[in-house]
Order: C-alpha cells, then structure tokens, then sequence
C-alpha cells in the first residue's frame, strides 16, 4: 500500500525526479513511434532504452521523447563547458525554452553513480491548477554533461513510471561496466556481518529519525538473528524485538496471492480462468476489459486499471462492507491498453484476496470468509501466530509498535492511525499486522518453493512459482508478478515487495541464489528510504559490492531536510481568518462522500468519514492558494478552490482523477 496521497509537494516531486534520474541526451532518428524497446546511444556514447510507443523528435540540438498521450515531454541536452550541474541545467532550459522562468522549488547535489562522476537534481513550483511535473536532472561524465528537462502532466507521468523507470534504469556511460554479482558466491550471513549490517541500520536510524525497526534474517532455512533496534514507542521507550507487531501493509499481497496459490492447488479454480466466471458480481469500468481479466491477472498491475485510493482513504470505515470494493471496481476505467504499462492498483488486489476467500467457504461474508481461509491455509501452517488483521488485537498488545512521522517543521511526531484503521475493508491489498519472526517464516516458505520445515508442501512449487511470473515490466530489470516483484539489476534474483501506510514503512527479501531471507519492518515514514538501502547492504556484505549504501541514506537525509526548508515558507498555519471565512460550512462529493470544515481557534481543520486534519494555506507561484492537511498521518491532501462558474467548489486529485466537492447544506 503505497501512500502516494500522503506526501508533501516538494518531497512527491523530487520522487519522480529521482526515478527518472539520469536521462541521456537521445540520438537523432526519424521521429516515429517504437514499436519495440529499442536500445538507444547518445552522441557522447552513452547507452539507454527508449519505451515501446514513444516518439522522438529533435531541434535546435535538443532531443525530446514523448508518450502517446502527448502531453509529457523529456528533453535531452548534452554540454560540455558547464561550470557545475546548475549551470548546465540553466543552459539546457535556455536551450529548449529561452522563455523558462520558473521558481526552483528544489535543488541539491547527488553523489556520482551507474558510471556518472555527479548529479545535481532541481524540482520546480508547479501549481494544482497545472496538475504538472516540471524537473531537471545534470549527470556529469567526464567532460560531458547530460541533462534532462522534464516538463508535463503529471498524471501522464504517474501512468508512464515504468517507462521512465526503463530509460533510468537502462542509461549508463559507454565504458561503464555494471555492478554484477552473478556467478559469484554469496558469503553466509555470519555474526560479523550480521553485526555489520546491524551498525548501518543503527546509524541510517539516527540520520533518518527512524524510531524503531524490527528485523528477521535466514540463511539456508536458519534464522541467524531476529530482533529489533530502536523503540516501538518514543513515549515508553520500550524496545523492539522479534515479536513486536507492526503494520506490514501492501506485504499482506504476497501473503492474499499464496492463498490464491493454495486454491488452484486444490481445484477450486485455474489461474487461466476468467473473473466473470468465477465470481460473476466482478466489474470493470470498461466491459471488453472485463472479460479479458484472469485469475491471475487480479494482482499483476496489467490490466491498464489506474490507482484509486481515494475512495477508501476519505470514505471508509472498518463497517464498511466488503464487498464495496467490488462497487469501487466497476466504476473505475482502464487508462491504458491491457499489459501496456505498470499501473498498481489496491483495489484489483484486494477483490483477489476476497476472491480466494470465497472459493474457500462459499457461503461465508467474503469479508469473514478471507479472514478465515487465511488463518486456516496461511497463517496457521506457517506458524504466523502474532500475525492478524484485527487492528484492536494489535494495538492491545503491548508489544506493538506505535507509526511516526515528521511534522511540517520537519519534528518528529506520532501519525494518527486514521487511514491505518481506514484500510479494513481492503484488508487483502493491505491491513495484516505482523511481526519479523513471522515474517521470515513466510519468507523462508518463498525461498523453500512451499515446502514447510516439517517437509510438507503448504503450496506446490508450480503454483507458488506462478506468482512470480514477469507479468508486465517494472524499469529496466524489474518485474511485477502477483503481489510480488522480481528485481535482476544486479545479474541474480531478488524477489521482495514494499508495504506502506501511514507511519508504518516495509520490506521482505528472498535472495534464492544465495538462499538468503530478511524482513526489515519500520515505524516511520522515512522507512522507505531505510528499506531500500537495508537491501543494498546485504547485498554489498554477501558479494563484496560497492560500499554505496551509507552513503545513499545520507544523501536522502538531507534531500529530507532540503525538502522541508524549501516547503515550509509556503504554508501559513494557522490560516487566517479572511481565508478561512471563504469555506462553506460542509461540502461532498459522490465518491468520497462528506466534507466538513471547522475554524476555531487551533485553525482551519477538514473532517472527512476516513480522517480528520487541520489544514495549512499554501501560497503558489501563480498566485493561488492551495489548502494542505498537515496532520503527521493524515497529511498531503491538497485542495484548490475552483474557477469562474465553479468558484465556489473544491477540487482534489490523485494521480489520474479529478473531485470535485461543492458545497452543500
């Protein structure tokens, strides 16, 4: 469950920045759509590949890649001469846009990799009204500088992420060799480098303002450490340990796809057998896309269905039935052609896990039904025993870790648990609690291909394997298969999956080469930058890789820091009176129900059925004002009053959906 709602402008811009990280210049060719991934070389002899179904133009020295959708645009400039990255940016725009003139939200230095000497990344100001991604990226090799100019919708570029993530992943200087640890015999996990990687995490920790994090290591079906750093409460100070429970979030996917699994192994359904038939309630927005989904195409992010979190995040309660995602599915329209691009979505997830469910105990509520089939086929073989979707069990337990966030003055400070307690009803996309003993338990069944310590089979091979088959790409050496992704940049396997909610960040690691497991589980939202690097560092301690990963944490830390001094001045809290006093009383919209405003005298504060927050006015360099949520868990969503005849509603978007609240009685 990525909470892609959640972030603050400045920070949600420099993530697709740093995605797209690293564009070449492109070369000239005939301007015409590809129909294939095509590999690509710059003047400078720099190598990348450019997407299926993107066309190329070039003018004036400058090369630009474009969508079918037509409106994003990455421009490539090569220069040399540039005094540092900023200079060559600068250069760049007035290469491409003599007239480009907007305020740099964003700016900071990069450490040199994939082959680059250095980088420099600049994010800049866009309004709501825009709905767009204006980014710069300098990558310096030698003599020669490469940069690229981003500049376009921004749903554009939501929907697009893989294929940018290809470009990305593919670009590296001609004489650069990669990092490749195929072939090579991974060191065991012995109490050295256990103790080693145990040190990084306790200093990532402290740059990061990570509170707590558990962890679960296996080597060879042996758990060689299980335990904790840090505390799962600032309050109690009471330490983490391998029983504490944290939300695990969209990791609850890999565990909905095994049940998945089990039921093709016991006949109940076949991976090639269309949704209709098997629950005939299931709906799409589109009815030719309907009927062309599988079984298996429930989790693969294929399907070209958009995220749409909404509903569930402002509008859900734990009552609300399950079946509601099946209402929330059939009015939601594919936005890209089927296997087209990767497009996550939580709600196909969660239909899978209800789906599974039902064939289980068919005459159950789906919801109970779930609940059930995953203790009785999951949970209870594996020895999971900590592991629950009750949010009351979890936080009655005293051994729970409680989410953390920063606030807008960059403060640690607790997140609220609304949108946590909002995801109940979607619980098979997201809403287990677990602990990083049961975690690695779950994760040494993946690297046993379904075999359980006792020698018996919880999932067949064939099936479990079924799940990690490459279903749609995910950049350049990345895949998606069903709740779970397979990563091959470095020449071996990985196969893992993220999970995210609010204050509640993980990862899990099968490395079947080297028969390797871990669980990092954390109570922060700095987690994901944590997560990702704990992965790098196992792998720089197992194969003697490239020590970057310190060195990357620290790099984020002040991108953290950067983003907050460049954000702050932006929002006036509380907001005053003569703002506040343009707000209706109460809004709604039809998908996302109630909105209610209050002003009193801690500030302006919207309440929605999911959540609650008090609000910041953030001035724009348009001239407008936005209305930001800023409370730690509940903050992110923005709001902008709108135009002529509509002047008085409110708009909200996600990355491909616009709302609309008007104002009501």
């Amino acid at each position: 469950m990525i909470r892609s709602s959640l972030c603050r402008p400045a920070i949600a811009a420099l993530s697709l920045l740093l995605f797209v990280a690293a564009l070449p210049a492109a070369a000239d060719v005939p301007s015409a759509a590809l129909l294939a991934n095509t590999p690509q070389k710059t003047a400078s002899g720099a190598t990348y590949t450019a997407p299926a179904s993107w066309t190329m133009s070039a003018t004036n020295g400058v090369t630009v890649w474009t969508p079918p959708e037509g409106d994003l645009r990455i421009a490539f400039v090569e220069l040399t001469g540039a005094l540092d990255g900023k200079d060559a940016i600068a250069k760049a725009w007035a290469q491409w846009q003599p007239d480009f003139k907007r305020t740099a939200s964003l700016a900071q230095d990069l450490p040199g990799r994939q082959g680059w000497d250095a980088g420099t990344v600049i994010a800049y100001e866009t309004s709501p009204a825009e709905h767009a991604v204006v980014q710069a990226i300098a990558s310096r090799h030698g003599a020669t500088t490469t940069v690229i100019l981003i500049d376009g919708s921004a749903a554009t570029a939501e929907k697009r992420s893989s294929d940018a993530g290809l470009i990305a992943a593919s670009l590296r200087p001609g004489d650069y060799a990669r990092e490749m640890f195929s072939g090579k015999t991974a060191h065991q996990l012995d109490s050295r480098r256990i103790a080693q990687l145990m040190a990084f995490v306790s200093t990532a920790m402290g740059e990061l303002k990570i509170p707590g994090v558990g962890i679960a290591l296996s080597d060879h079906g042996r758990i060689v450490y299980e335990g904790g750093l840090g505390v799962r409460d600032v309050a109690t100070k009471a330490a983490v340990d391998a029983n504490t429970r944290f939300m695990i979030a969209s990791n609850t996917k890999g565990l909905s796809t095994l049940l998945l699994a089990k039921m093709v192994d016991l006949g109940k359904v076949r991976w090639d057998e269309p949704v209709v038939e098997v629950y005939p309630s299931f709906r799409l927005g589109d009815d030719t896309v309907t009927k062309s989904v599988l079984l298996k195409h429930l989790v693969c992010a294929c399907t070209g269905v958009p995220r749409k979190d909404m509903e569930w995040l402002l509008n859900t309660n734990p009552q609300t039935p399950a079946t509601q995602t099946f209402a929330y599915l059939a009015a939601t329209a594919p936005t890209s052609k089927f296997g087209e691009v990767f497009q996550y979505n939580n709600l196909m997830a969660t239909a899978a896990g209800y789906i599974a469910g039902h064939l289980a105990y068919p005459d159950m509520e789906i919801g109970a039904a779930y609940d059930r089939s995953m203790q009785t086929f999951i949970f209870d073989p594996l020895g999971m025993s900590r592991t629950t979707f009750s949010m009351r069990a979890a936080l009655a337990d005293s051994d729970h870790a409680e989410p953390f966030g920063l606030d807008i003055d960059g403060k640690l400070a607790r997140d609220s648990q609304d949108v946590n307690e909002a995801i109940a009803p979607f619980r098979p996309a997201g809403g287990a609690w677990s602990t990083p003993h049961d975690m690695i338990r779950y994760v040494d069944d993946e690297l046993a291909l379904g075999k359980l310590p006792s020698g018996v089979q919880l999932v067949s091979e064939k099936n479990l394997l079924q799940r990690r088959e490459r279903t749609v790409a995910i950049g350049e050496d990345g895949w998606y298969g069903m709740g779970l992704m397979t990563d091959n940049r470095y020449g071996i396997p990985i196969v893992h999956h993220g999970g995210d909610l609010a204050g509640y960040h993980s990862d899990w690691f099968a490395f079947p080469d080297a028969q390797v497991g871990a669980v990092i589980l954390t109570n922060s939202d700095q987690g994901p930058i944590l997560r990702g690097q704990f992965m790098r560092r196992i792998l720089e301690l197992m194969y003697d890789g490239k020590p970057e990963a310190a060195e990357n944490v620290a790099t984020s830390e002040k991108q953290i820091i950067a983003a907050q001094i460049a954000e702050r001045p932006r929002l006036t809290v509380p907001v005053p009176s003569a703002l506040a006093s343009m707000f209706a009383s109460r809004y709604t919209n039809p998908d996302l129900g109630p909105m209610v405003v209050r002003y009193d005298g801690a500030g302006l504060s919207f309440r929605f059925n999911s959540l609650a927050s008090h609000v910041a006015a953030r001035k724009n360099d348009d001239g407008s004002t936005s209305y930001v949520t800023i409370d730690p868990g509940n903050d992110g969503f923005e709001f902008a009053f709108g135009t002529g005849a509509n002047a008085k509603n409110l708009l909200l978007r996600d990355g491909q959906h616009v709302y609309t609240f008007t104002p009501s009685s």
